[in-house]
């Protein structure tokens, strides 16, 4: 082939090598676009799929409703008729003055869009380029800040309250801009609410309280360097106040007027430098801070009640909710029964009514109290302090205070749960000893006065408030349980770290509970195992009454079965008539069942008590924690005070009654047995002889005593195991008797345990036991007594 030839055909099989290159990078291309369309159309799906779940949120809220400016009002039902009579009318401590859109100034629009959304006439909701851009910030730097937020955004935060540094909070953010921008296309609407609803520092909302409270005008009347000073607070009011930082809000305005100048809606540079140079002056005026109602403190639960419902129901922020509440004019059903309110009042009101006590010198003793209906869960009457109430929405101790409940938690946490698990009935016996051992914790209590009981029956226990069978029973159950039962059937807000034996079995909880709490628990008693979450209205109604705009209905819980309940009221009667509730017992006035609690150091003292018509809860004790030194338990004392005057002139009945009330015995441990300690001489003179108990399989030893005239005889110290025979429950020591002397025992057996001896007498066979007086089952040792059984 010629050298041409040969040239044409590499010429053509390069071609065809670079023409199958070229087709296979089409490919490789070709592949990659395929899976990247394919990977954004999984990602879209995917996206939309989480928009729709997790960021679509509708606002419950409508612009109408923040033009209302009426009183809402407080009803209680009248008990004698049936019918609802006006309690009070709310008076609002915010300062809010709607302004309609057409008497704003147009300064105001102009200088909040200057400053905030440039772009707010052109866009939709949201400034997409501000959006990109804050959220490219936001991956190249790491940083945790956004910005990017349209007065539209700004809005739905001042709306809800959600302002968390999150990407989805982000995100839904942004949604519901769109949406809130799709029902009002008018951007008018949207200036006129996001003015009516900021918050422009010192206790004002909206421009027209702003303008009353910083230049004492209405907000028709600023000027344009008024109306910049005032836009300039809504991006910091706490730095931007100018009664707080003047030279920080100066500045702030003439920012805010140079973007005004830049953007083209100040016309001129002479009106410019005349804004610049106006001389502000400040003219302090009013804030709604003012107000001279005082609500009690059951009025105070009423409002604190319906805003947080309202923020639950239609997904407000505090201050919107509390808003709605006061410029509504909504009617509120509350659930008070003034009668019995009058009567609490005339307890805690009266400080000379109050127990005296005394362990804080600057602190006046305090208390609160929780009335209500078990069996509809509507609170009747409430106390957060003593003496005369002098703020309103202050602190309510009967609902916002937590503090550790003690052993009246012991029914709720302990008994109730075991019971209904079948671990114990009223008759099981537990062992009340120091030295009882616990099976899954090292951990195990003292009993408040120090001294143990031997083998006691639960019914012995909870009467008596022993810890230390608390704590077997909690072992039994296991404080996983006991917590579970607390929080998800009682409805109780605990700490995780209260899932333990102390804070369950004691109630030393680690941020307390409130005597509201406490109340809500104690209605499963009466209302047959069905625990109510206590409530203080039932209804909220639109000012025209056509609109029901909250129904409030107690969360229901059955709890426990009406047998469980049955056993721990009857128990619980015991401990209120015989045991450490025993001031609170109403005698023959009304059957009374309850619990006391008392936390460390006496800290806090607590009565959760309850009659067939009524629980009530009692807590007492200082603001700032301190032992109180009192006779008797004056939660109790303030409880008999209050249910005496309630109680009185109502009709006599006994505490519901399941008709099967049988509960399957649980085997405990068994009751204690005798045993006999003798000291014998060695020709078989009993010289003392001494029954104790303990019991059946238990350990004992005892320790020999020296006796005077009398030689010991054998080992100082035995140890038998106690069995059902009491026959067989003997323990001897022997003794030689000194020819020139007469003795006694000086002292008694310590106790002390050792390492089991041989017990094996010298001679002759051990005595029979000889009891002690029936009166006397450890009579002392007395000269005398060992004088004569030696003549």
């Amino acid at each position: 082939m010629s050298q041409r030839g040969k040239a044409k055909k590499i010429a053509k099989t390069g071609a065809r090598t670079f023409g199958g290159v070229v087709v296979l990078i089409l490919k490789v291309i070709g592949t990659f676009l395929l899976i990247g369309v394919t990977t954004g159309v999984i990602f879209s799906c995917i996206f939309a799929i989480y928009v729709k779940t997790n960021l679509t949120a509708d606002l419950d809220v409508s612009l109408d409703d923040f033009k209302m400016n009426l009183s809402s009002v407080i009803y209680a039902k009248d008990s004698s008729t049936g019918d609802y009579k006006e309690l009070v009318t709310l008076q609002s401590s915010e300062y809010r003055k709607w302004v309609d859109y057409a008497d704003l100034p147009p300064y105001a629009e102009h200088a909040l869009v200057a400053i905030e959304d440039k772009r707010f006439y052109s866009h939709h909701g949201v400034d997409w380029y501000r959006t990109l851009g804050a959220f490219g910030n936001m991956f190249l730097s790491m940083k945790d800040t956004f910005g990017g937020s349209t007065i539209t955004q700004q809005l739905i935060k001042n709306l809800t309250k959600e302002d968390e540094v999150t990407v989805q909070r982000k995100l839904v953010e942004i949604f519901r801009a769109l949406q809130l921008e799709k029902e009002y296309p008018d951007k008018s609407q949207i200036i006129e609410w996001y003015l009516n609803v900021v918050n422009f520092g010192g206790n004002t909302y909206g421009l027209g309280a702003a303008a009353n409270y910083y230049f004492g005008k209405e907000a028709k009347d600023l000027t344009l360097a008024e109306t910049a000073s005032i836009i300039g607070i809504t991006n910091n009011p706490s730095m931007y106040n100018p009664y707080i930082n003047a030279k920080a809000n100066k500045e702030r305005q003439e920012d805010i007027l140079d973007k005004m100048y830049e953007q083209g809606y100040i016309k001129s540079k002479q009106e410019l430098d005349a804004a610049k140079a106006e001389q502000l002056v400040f003219v302090k005026g009013p804030n709604g801070s003012g107000s001279n109602t005082i609500y009690t403190y059951f009025e105070d639960a009423v409002i604190n009640d319906v805003i947080a419902d309202l923020q639950k129901e239609k997904d407000l922020s505090k201050e919107v909710a509390t808003n709605y509440l006061f410029t509504q004019g909504y009617k509120i059903l509350c659930t008070v029964d003034s009668d019995i309110q009058t009567k609490v009042d005339s307890i805690y009101q009266d400080l000379n009514a109050i127990p005296k006590v005394t362990g804080s010198k600057n602190q006046q003793i305090q208390s609160a109290i929780v009335l209500a209906d078990p069996y509809t869960g509507e609170i009747l009457a409430m106390e957060g302090g003593v003496g005369q109430k002098v703020i309103s929405r202050g602190l309510n101790r009967a609902t916002q205070s937590k503090r550790p409940p003690g052993s009246s938690i012991k029914p709720l946490a302990v008994y109730s749960p075991a019971m209904e698990l079948g671990l114990i009935t009223p008759d099981t016996r537990f062992e009340d000893s120091a030295d009882v051992k616990l099976q899954h914790t090292n951990w195990m209590p003292k009993n408040d006065d120090l001294s143990y009981r031997g083998t006691i029956t639960i019914r012995q226990a909870l009467v008596s408030s022993i810890n230390t069978v608390s704590a077997q029973i909690m072992d039994n159950l296991s404080p996983a349980k006991s917590y579970d039962f607390m929080v998800n059937k009682l409805g109780f807000d605990l700490s995780p770290y209260d899932e333990d034996y102390a804070p369950l079995s004691l109630g030393q909880l680690t941020n307390g509970a409130t005597v509201r709490e406490m109340a809500s628990g104690y209605t499963m008693f009466d209302n047959q195992g069905v625990e109510k979450q206590l409530i203080t209205y039932t209804k909220v109604l639109s000012n025209d009454e056509k609109t029901v705009i909250l129904d409030n209905k107690p969360k229901t819980s059955v709890a426990i079965s009406p047998v469980t309940a049955y056993w721990i009221t009857d128990m619980l009667h015991d401990a209120a008539t015989s045991g450490t509730g025993y001031e609170a017992n109403l005698g023959k006035l009304m059957p009374v069942a309850g619990k006391t609690g008392t936390t460390t150091d006496k800290k806090d003292r607590w009565f959760c008590g309850f009659t067939p018509y009524y629980v009530a809860v009692v807590w007492t004790g200082y603001d700032t924690p301190a032992t109180m030194k009192v006779s008797g338990n004056p939660a109790a004392q303030l409880w008999k005070k209050v249910m005496t005057l309630v109680s009185t002139g109502q009709d006599y009945k006994e505490f519901p009654k399941p008709d099967d009330t049988y509960l399957t015995p649980v085997p405990g441990v068994d009751a204690e047995v005798q045993y006999t300690v003798q000291y014998v001489t060695v020709d078989g003179e009993v010289l003392q002889s001494t029954n104790k108990s303990a019991v059946p399989g238990k350990d004992v030893t005892e320790t020999a005593p020296s006796i005077s005239g009398y030689t010991l005889v054998g080992d100082g110290s035995k140890t038998i195991t106690v069995t059902k025979d009491t026959a067989k429950n003997l323990i001897q020591f022997f003794y030689q008797g000194e020819s020139t002397s007469t003795g006694e025992p000086t002292g008694e057996p310590t106790g002390e345990p050792s390492p089991p001896p041989t017990n094996t007498p010298p001679t002759g066979e051990p005595a029979s036991p000889s009891p002690s007086p029936a009166d006397d089952p450890n009579p002392p040792a007395t000269q005398a007594a060992f004088s004569a059984r030696k003549k």
